[in-house]
């Protein structure tokens, strides 16, 4: 007789670690089969402890059930439909397979941070206690009893705790517990509630027959009610004149009811009310460029593009008549630019041109925001993702179109785990949809323009400054002639004569410097030792705002000093210029401009980066100082001058992608200049001239760069001719740290010997990372020269499982980033 078959769920758990980390089997009990989806979240006995805990479930299956194995059973569902679609569930296994995290970590990636449950300790009161159990108690616990007596569900500890003023760690609760008092349950609590507004409308019975006695206010909101069917509580009074009583009176008599309506939190809604779109006159470059774009479209086959064009060249324009057929199309189509600073300008853009159907997903707003942007995309009601990262995770059920504006930036790179690159996750996506992911920039890094190159993907080329518009003239000025001849400020003649001409015109300026704070280095002159952070192994930076000496990689600051931390002696020397020097330097020569500085701290509140551009395009400054946030993706007509105060600290790094960096960055914010009609310039301070990448960017020519780069990528074996994984080892004893690079070192050897001998594969011994130290906790890398297959993953995947149960190394975190 075959054993009876039951509903089995694999099912991904929070905080599971990842040696252990799998899809793991749950029953499923009748009285939830139908709530209990893959797709939905729920609640779950885990571990020896059966501590509650909250889980995805991934898929459901009918199985026999077995004597041998005692399966858990799911303990509530949480979600009353499911929130991850058929491909999402498949991306959470490949994030998982591909960036070397936990199931649950994939699965949070895909969902806002306001949908997140919280699993926290409840009480509710034991059923069957006598009423003289409660004699003993003293009359703060004889209270909170009588309290969960008349409660209908089990309540926080947290809340108790508050109420009944207990300590917060609930002892007293666990001690009433243990008398057989209470009982102690584990609840999952929303992060962020949806947004609700009290609603009033008339009951069907009254709908057409108007009830007798009422008052003259009742009778004007009776009718009120009658003309437009249901108001806010909040509206109604303020249109009618009347108090909320009026309202409850009207509620009391059965003649109307009361109801929540569910309402969005957009910080755009007044911006995106009324779309005016604008006609696109597209140039014969950008009608050729298009149709490429449109052909691959249209294939229907999970394509990528690149859309190479030089700054200025109307990139935008023609992605805009894209997402003009997607829209068509009824397909949900995802903008990402690669960070917070770069949304502004390219929101207001499509908010103008495609109003509401745009919803905005990026850090920049509060999670009640981010919440209410996501279910309108999961509900249809938008069509157009504009974000950073994080957008490419949007619910589309019917995906057609993906752009990766300016798709060579890092930050596109998340920086903690899962440490995935939205490009990567882009593909995944447009391969399933077989829709069409579209990569753009003026400077494509050599990863794409090796994959165009070769036809892996296609090309649509922008060689020209879209309109009369003409790239700008290019001043490399040589900062070594100019200390020669007396100028020992940080900025050329050439430059100064430049902004004072600009001034004098009504012509606006950007200056890039690239770093923030006033002095940027401090060193004792009696004892030669930098002052340096404590926590850190980074130099502190001096900020004349507050008079402090901060880190800027844990926050750590001290007051202004001239005493040094090591001798005592008074002979610390600041030297160095950041932007707040920079600018008080720049109002020292020119007195009467008004000036705007750009960096994180001029902008920390709210908005404050929308309001300064604002400002600035409506001509409000003359001048704009600012660190990289001021070098790409802004679009102002009357900037005709672009100065970069201090071009070879983005020459010089450890990185072999310093080249590709720094030409990206001196390519973009040189091409902010002579955007309209006027004619532009630029001025590049340098110690070295004759750095050949300055040349290059300085004619925006990056074929040539290219070609130059490929060349030396293929010489030393760097991407694209392979790929490059970094294993990172974290703890705060670095003796430990070390040993657990050179452990792994060793076990990678051995495996890789053993088992997988065909492996190609180059790894350079362990060493520390470039911050060697950061909050305390010291850093080492391990890097390989591979081929990021699935056969290489499966390897890396078996050594941390293994790596993971070594008991010597557990106070060392370990993580891999593909890069």
């Amino acid at each position: 007789m075959k054993n009876p078959r039951t509903a089995i769920a694999k099912i991904a758990v929070e905080h599971a670690a990842y040696r252990f980390d799998q899809a793991f089997d749950y029953r499923i009990p009748p009285d939830l089969r139908d709530q209990a989806q893959p797709g939905c979240r729920v609640l779950v006995p885990f571990g020896n402890a059966n501590a509650g805990r909250q889980g995805m479930i991934l898929t459901v299956e009918e199985r026999e059930e077995s004597t041998e194995t005692r399966i858990k059973s799911i303990t509530a569902v949480l979600d009353q439909a499911p929130l991850l679609s058929k491909e999402m569930l498949q991306m959470v296994l490949w994030i998982k397979e591909r960036y070397f995290c936990t199931l649950f970590d994939s699965v949070k990636l895909t969902l806002p941070s306001g949908l997140y449950w919280k699993v926290k300790p409840e009480f509710s009161l034991a059923s069957g206690v006598a009423a003289d159990a409660w004699e003993a108690l003293d009359e703060p616990e004889r209270q909170l009893c009588e309290f969960l007596a008349a409660q209908d569900a089990p309540v926080e500890k947290e809340k108790l705790c508050r109420r009944f003023g207990l300590a917060g760690d609930g002892k007293r609760l666990e001690q009433l517990c243990k008398q057989g008092l209470l009982i102690k349950s584990k609840g999952a609590v929303r992060q962020v509630g949806d947004a609700t507004r009290k609603m009033v409308r008339l009951l069907p019975a009254f709908r057409e027959t108007q009830p007798p006695k009422l008052t003259p206010r009742q009778r004007d909101v009776y009718r009120t009610l009658q003309d437009i069917g249901a108001a806010s509580v909040k509206e109604l009074c303020y249109f009618t004149g009347t108090t909320e009583a009026v309202v409850q009176a009207l509620v009391k008599k059965g003649i109307g009811e009361y109801y929540q309506d569910e309402f969005y939190r957009n910080p755009y809604e007044a911006a995106c009310a009324a779309p005016v779109p604008e006609e696109i006159a597209l140039s014969r470059e950008q009608e050729t460029a298009l149709d490429v774009l449109k052909r691959d479209y249209q294939a229907d086959e999970g394509k990528v593009s690149l859309l190479y064009g030089v700054t200025g060249s109307g990139k935008t324009l023609v992605f805009l008549k894209l997402i003009d057929e997607a829209v068509r199309d009824q397909k949900g189509v995802i903008v990402m630019v690669p960070e917070i600073s770069l949304t502004p300008q390219t929101i207001a853009r499509f908010h103008r041109r495609y109003g509401a159907q745009v919803a905005v997903f990026h850090s920049g707003l509060s999670p009640a925001e981010r919440l209410d942007e996501w279910k309108r995309v999961k509900r249809g009601e938008a069509a157009i993702v504009v974000g950073t990262r994080s957008a490419v995770f949007a619910p589309f059920e019917r995906l057609g179109l993906i752009i990766l504006d300016e798709e060579q930036e890092s930050t596109y790179q998340s920086e903690s785990s899962p440490r995935y690159h939205a490009r990567d996750v882009a593909k995944f996506r447009c391969a399933y949809h077989k829709a069409l992911l579209v990569l753009s920039s003026a400077t494509p890094s050599i990863e794409s323009g090796y994959a165009a190159q070769t036809g892996r993907y296609s090309l649509a080329r922008l060689p020209n400054r879209y309109g009369q518009a003409q790239l700008p003239e290019v001043v490399v000025a040589d900062m070594t002639k100019e200390q020669l001849q007396g100028n020992l400020s940080p900025f050329s003649r050439v430059l100064l004569e430049g902004l004072e001409e600009n001034l004098a015109s009504k012509q606006q300026s950007i200056l890039l410097l690239n770093r923030r704070g006033y002095h940027t280095f401090a060193s004792c002159k009696a004892c030669g030792e930098v002052v340096t952070c404590p926590s850190c192994s980074i130099s502190m930076t001096y900020h004349a705002a507050n008079h402090r000496l901060m880190c800027h990689y844990c926050g750590y600051s001290v007051p202004f000093t001239t005493q040094c931390p090591h001798c005592q002696e008074p002979e610390v020397r600041y030297t160095g210029s950041g932007t707040q020097r920079a600018e008080e330097q720049l109002q020292e020569c020119f007195p009467e401009a008004r000036i705007l500085r750009m960096d994180t701290d001029s902008t920390m509140t709210r908005f404050s980066y929308e309001k300064k551009l604002r400002q600035f395009s409506q001509g409000e400054f003359d001048m704009m100082l600012g660190t990289q946030m001021v070098a790409k993706g802004l679009d102002f007509e009357n900037v005709t001058l672009v100065g970069v105060l201090s071009a070879d600290q983005a020459l010089y790094s450890d990185d072999f992608r310093s080249n590709e960096r720094a030409f990206d960055l001196l390519t973009q914010v040189v091409g902010r200049s002579g955007r309209g009609q006027l004619a532009g310039k630029a001025v590049i301070q340098t110690f070295t001239p004759e750095h050949p990448v300055l040349e290059l960017a300085a004619r925006q020519d990056y074929p040539h760069f290219y070609q130059q780069e490929i060349q030396f990528r293929k010489a030393m074996l760097y991407p694209p001719f392979a790929d490059i994984v970094v294993v990172g080892f974290v703890g705060e004893k670095e003796e430990k740290v070390k040993a657990a690079s050179e452990a792994f070192l060793y076990m990678l050897g051995q495996l890789a010997g053993r088992e997988y001998p065909k492996l190609p594969l180059r790894v350079l011994s362990p060493s520390p990372a470039l911050i060697a130290k950061v909050s305390n906790k010291y850093r080492y890398k391990l890097m390989m020269k591979c081929r990021n297959d699935r056969t290489f993953r499966q390897m890396l995947s078996r050594l941390l499982v293994v790596f993971g149960d070594k008991r010597e190394f557990s106070s060392v975190t370990v993580f891999v980033d593909t890069g």
